[in-house]
């Protein structure tokens, strides 16, 4: 029912900043929970931020501060600002959908119907 494309990945340095974009298309697309996840290698997939249909953000402690999902629902787009990045932030950065209320809780990745294909954001330190 919704299919999603990711953008922004890079290499960049210490301190540098990104933005990701994540356009969602197909019906209903306005309605859907969206969020971020990323994988680093050797490491389990974690959540990263995620914003509701209904502009409720919430993010992992680790990223608190530094980066900031919004929304553009004329775009039905979710972004994720990235700041004062660090080389532990380096990772396959993926979006997800699931739609408003779907069970389970919002962080886990188990709970998302719809993914993107991913975006590597690589930080060098």
């Amino acid at each position: 029912q919704v299919q999603l494309v990711e953008s922004g990945g890079g290499l960049v340095q210490t301190g540098d900043s990104l933005r990701l974009s994540c356009t969602a298309s197909g019906r209903a697309a306005s309605s859907y929970t969206l969020a971020w996840f990323r994988q680093a290698p050797g490491k389990e997939r974690e959540f990263v931020a995620v914003n509701s249909s209904g502009g409720n953000t919430y993010y992992t402690d680790s990223v608190k501060g530094r980066f900031t999902i919004s929304r553009d629902n004329d775009k039905n787009t979710v972004y994720l600002q990235m700041n004062s990045l660090k080389p532990e932030d380096t990772a396959v950065y993926r979006c997800a959908a699931r739609g408003r209320y779907s069970g389970g809780t919002y962080y886990s990745f188990k709970n998302y119907d719809y993914w993107g294909q991913g975006t590597q954001v690589t930080v060098s330190s």
